[in-house]
């Protein structure tokens, strides 16, 4: 029996799609939204922890990557992500998390059982369809800090608030919003959202 952890915060799409994959003999099923998702991988100890990229923390694939150096096979605990081909820099993320599995959201849930599986026996499954995507993330020129602030300045955070989001002082904040700038070539820090948006990175 496959032991999975499927990790979404939208409970109807994750209840539903919950109850499909548990209908798979093989797969047993538990789900969460992000704010529980590392905690209750950490009691279940999935064999794949399956989570959507699009979460409001955007590194909140961290801690479930993190399960990764704790488990005790190496079938366990192994992530796999639901991904949007034109969101590279969510793909950059779940790559730095030791993601090993990633399926396009435009598939079909017998896409993401076959992925299940297929990681659940420690093989790398990835859709061609996100191809592309992948290569447009080696070539983000932002950090992985650096793509954490403006995801949240493009979601209308202040620096207050990204601040006290991402445990940093005002300062440092404003620092790293200059070298998204710099980076990015953008005249400002509307202008840096909007070049990172056309790209997909955040």
């Amino acid at each position: 029996m496959i032991r999975v952890l499927l990790v979404h915060d939208a409970c109807l799409l994750r209840s539903a799609l919950a109850e499909r994959l548990d209908n798979e003999p093989d797969l047993e099923v538990f789900h969460a939204s992000w704010p529980n998702a590392p905690e209750l991988a950490r009691s279940l100890a999935p064999n794949v922890c399956a989570v959507d990229l699009e979460c409001p923390d955007s590194y909140g694939i961290a801690p479930l990557g993190e399960l990764r150096d704790r488990r005790t096979s190496a079938e366990d605990g192994q992530l796999l992500v639901l991904a949007s081909a034109n969101r590279p820099g969510s793909l950059r993320r779940a790559v730095e998390a030791q993601a090993v599995g990633y399926v396009d959201k435009e598939g079909t849930p017998e896409r993401l059982v076959i992925a299940i599986r297929q990681v659940a026996r420690g093989e790398r499954f990835i859709d061609n369809s996100l191809g592309f995507s992948f290569l447009k993330a080696t070539q983000i020129p932002l950090t992985r800090r650096e793509l954490s602030v403006l995801s949240l300045a493009a979601e209308g955070a202040s620096i207050a608030d990204i601040a006290s989001s991402l445990h940093l002082s005002h300062g440092t904040v404003r620092n790293y919003m200059a070298a998204i700038t710099r980076k990015t070539g953008a005249r400002n820090r509307v202008d840096a959202i909007r070049i990172s948006q056309d790209e997909g990175w955040v």
